[in-house]
């Protein structure tokens, strides 16, 4: 994988577009305020305001995720409106037919074989096993009863998640790292790492990373998000049907 800085970003018009990388970080921390008062008024309007997460049903779960993937869409959204061109022009926001089953390849690919290669000497020398990577996802699938459940499941993890994360995380926030003149191998990098963070999930962190940096890759080379939200869905997607299949 070779990547430059010659690459000509044509997205890019100093002249209209005034977002950048503080607007970005800012962004990232208005994202945790807004998607923590939106939990905290469901857990509220719910009457689980008092229950430990992996006790909550998957409808409250739902909810908290809809309330998460809003703060991810408003606040982009809002920025590149207010500072620029809007979603579509500034962080190319958009998907073409082909970019559905070329990032769904690469989606499917990098859960199998890719990060069954990478984790194979990590679990052996921290001495865990598949079933603690895995624990996280199944906490969330043992919730999933029923038809109503598995559709639920589908829609949070499958596709909303996959969806704003990447308008956030590669549309603005890498693309804020772009503007700033850092090497396309620094921009994707760093946003990779703040993505595999923002998910507290450690054992994962390195998966997650990867898996970012993967998706980085796609956003840049094609200069539009969606390869990269085809190869998310499609990655998360075989967890959420190796959960419901199981």
């Amino acid at each position: 994988m070779v990547m430059t800085s010659a690459k000509p970003m044509r997205w890019l018009d100093p002249a209209t577009q005034r977002w950048g990388l503080p607007d970005a970080f800012v962004g990232w921390l208005l994202v945790q305020v807004i998607g923590q008062v939106v939990a905290i008024g469901v857990l509220i309007a719910t009457g689980h305001a008092s229950d430990a997460t992996d006790d909550l049903p998957l409808e409250v779960v739902a909810l908290l995720q809809v309330g998460l993937a809003f703060a991810f869409f408003i606040v982009p959204f809002v920025i590149t409106n207010r500072k620029g061109n809007g979603l579509v022009t500034d962080l190319g926001f958009q998907v073409r037919w082909g970019d559905l089953w070329r990032g769904g390849i690469i989606g499917a690919l990098l859960q199998w074989p890719i990060l069954v290669i990478l984790y194979w000497p990590i679990l052996e020398l921290m001495g865990k096993s598949s079933s603690d990577l895995a624990e996280p996802a199944r906490a969330l699938g043992d919730r999933a009863d029923g038809l109503s459940g598995a559709v639920l499941l589908i829609l949070i993890v499958g596709v909303m998640a996959p969806i704003f994360e990447e308008l956030f995380f590669r549309g603005l926030m890498q693309r804020a790292f772009l503007k700033r003149r850092f090497p396309p191998w620094a921009a994707i990098g760093v946003t990779a790492l703040v993505f595999g963070a923002s998910h507290g999930q450690w054992l994962q962190l390195p998966a997650l990373v990867l898996a970012g940096a993967v998706f980085g890759w796609l956003a840049y080379r094609s200069g539009r998000l969606g390869p990269a939200i085809a190869a998310h869905v499609t990655f998360n997607m075989v967890t959420v049907l190796a959960l419901l299949l199981g």
